[in-house]
This record gives structure tokens, C-alpha cells and sequence, in this order.
């Protein structure tokens, strides 16, 4: 079974940098892409970004691009997502997510992922 551990949230001001890390244990890691996703107050869960499994394809919503960076570490089964230049809007509940290499269908979409984690709350205060 897939577990997946958030850690690395907390508050920072607006311009600031976090970096979230996602533990993933089960097995076989890199048969997996993985996703990070978000969920504000009120609002939908959205996509963040997204690796594949063997970190040659990386993918970013139009709102974190050029500011956040996904990368994996296959070795200590940990998927990473550097945030940088902080926005108040970036506050929200940080989710890791898990798809199956031979998964089809789009890294944006959430039910194309089978397992998530608790997630990590990230706070930017302005």
C-alpha cells in the first residue's frame, strides 16, 4: 500500500521561499508520477505541478510557473516542490499526489491520481 507524508508548510511572507517534501512509501517509487496540488478556503483543489516518473517530464499551472520548481529524488523515494517569490494568494492546504506510470490521462486532472497525503499547510502573509 502507498502512503504519502507532506512535510516542510508553515507561514512565510509574501516574496518568501518554502520547499515541501513529500515521502512516499510502498513500492517501486519510480513507477509513479507525482503531482502537487492545493485547496484554499472555499475554493476547488487545484493543480500545482507534476513529474513524471523518471523526473523527464515536469509540468506547472500558469500561476506557480517560473516561481515553483518540482523535482524527485528516486534514491530517497521523495518528490520536492521549491516555492519561491511567495504569493498571499499561494495560501493553501499543499496535498502530494500519486499516479501509476502507465496511468492515461491528464497530470491536471486530480481523479487521475490513486493515492494522496494529508497535506502541509502553507501560509504567506503580505
Amino acid at each position: 500500500q502507498v502512503q504519502l507524508v507532506e512535510s516542510g508548510g508553515g507561514l512565510e511572507q509574501a516574496g518568501g521561499s518554502l520547499r515541501l517534501s513529500c515521502a512516499f512509501s510502498g513500492r517501486y517509487f519510480s513507477n509513479y508520477g507525482m503531482g502537487w496540488f492545493r485547496q484554499a478556503p472555499g475554493k476547488e483543489r487545484e493543480f500545482v505541478s507534476a513529474i513524471s516518473w523518471n523526473g523527464g517530464s515536469t509540468y506547472y499551472s500558469d500561476s506557480v510557473k517560473g516561481r515553483f520548481t518540482i523535482s524527485r529524488d528516486n534514491a530517497k523515494n521523495t518528490v520536492y516542490l521549491q516555492m519561491s517569490s511567495l504569493k498571499p494568494e499561494d495560501t493553501a492546504v499543499y496535498y502530494c499526489a500519486a499516479r501509476s506510470r502507465y496511468s492515461s490521462g491528464s497530470y491536471y486532472y486530480p481523479p487521475n491520481y490513486a493515492y494522496w497525503g494529508q497535506g502541509t499547510q502553507v501560509t504567506v502573509s503580505s
